[in-house]
């Protein structure tokens, strides 16, 4: 590929992102595309081998440093657009990675075809080696949006009233995503310390434009958490999905102990259902300690508990992160 104006500019924040940010450089260059791309790599002081697997003899991929704590989710995409000489402006994380050489083209389709929509995002499988739980949430998760490849306010009252039209139409993942730089710079992410992508997508869709899922554009994404790990993400999940859109993820105590049975029964009829109990026994030993994770961390981002308030950086998964 030529050095010649590039139509995207991908964008994938780093921090040491090991071992999957080495798959994801692999993945990029094997992107089967009829247009130029560059690839901007924002690391903010990765101390692993992220660096050393950067492909620096590749004259598309531009790495730039920034301080770890110049960092923000919102902040440092905002720093990347700024910096991208396409028009399309893409991202990953460190831990997505294409899961073919189609993941690029198909993710901006739905933006070359329709000047009215404004971003698209891409659908995740689990990595390689994940549990079965995971693999099924996720599959699940996604062949729900399958549905909905584009929306838009068609019916603002309908939008108004139905939380949960509301919550698809504000879906929005930048583990793999795409947005049109001509409208960013009207509604620039803002600068928040979690779900800054979704609350971009609410502002988008407000202002009129439409969104896209790109079900033929695959990442494999995935997380298997501690039960701390699993606990401290739920809760900046409910936390910032309270605070920002009004979800309750769990109002009371009797909600999150009907909760962790709910989804525990669930799991053990798929684990019976699907041999995961004699495939993966571990696996379905910890899940229900997963749930109850789960559903504690919901409870207590949602609850406003003062001792909580107080400790925010031990239970806030995010706030570690950032402050490493």
């Amino acid at each position: 590929m030529s050095s010649g104006q590039p139509l995207v500019s991908i964008i994938i924040p780093v921090k040491n992102g090991m071992p999957y940010v080495a798959d994801l450089y692999k993945m990029l260059k094997c992107q089967e595309v009829d247009f130029e791309f560059e690839v901007i790599v924002i690391d903010s002081g990765s101390t692993d081998e992220s660096l050393s697997v950067f492909p620096g003899g590749d004259e598309r991929f531009r790495l730039v440093q920034i301080p770890s704590s110049s960092f923000g989710h919102g902040r440092t995409r905002n720093f990347g657009v700024e910096s991208a000489r396409g028009e399309l402006c893409a991202f990953l994380t460190h831990d997505a990675v294409p899961a073919d050489s189609l993941w690029l083209r198909e993710l901006v389709r739905p933006l070359r075809e329709d000047e009215n929509i404004a971003a698209s995002f891409g659908r995740h499988i689990a990595h390689q080696g994940a549990s079965p739980f995971t693999t099924w949430e996720l599959e699940t998760h996604f062949n729900g949006l399958k549905q909905w490849p584009v929306v838009w306010i068609s019916d603002a009252r309908e939008y108004s009233r139905n939380q949960g039209l509301r919550q698809v139409f504000h879906f929005y993942s930048d583990n793999s995503s795409c947005l049109r730089k001509s409208v960013w710079r009207s509604y620039p992410y803002p600068d928040v310390s979690y779900a800054e992508d979704q609350l971009w997508a609410k502002m988008i869709i407000e202002a009129g434009y439409k969104k896209a899922f790109s079900w033929n554009s695959v990442v494999h994404h995935s997380h298997e958490y501690s039960f701390w790990g699993r606990l401290s993400r739920s809760y900046d999940e409910s936390k910032a999905l309270n605070s920002l859109f009004g979800y309750k993820m769990s109002s009371s105590k009797k909600e999150l102990i009907r909760q962790i049975v709910r989804t525990t029964v669930r799991d053990m009829k798929n684990a019976i259902e699907n041999g995961w109990i004699f495939s993966d026994f571990g696996a379905v030993i910890r899940q229900p300690f997963d749930n109850i994770a789960r559903q504690v961390g919901y409870y207590l981002g949602t609850a406003n508990l003062s001792l909580v308030n107080r400790n925010e950086a031990t239970f806030s998964r995010d706030k570690r992160l950032m402050e490493r």
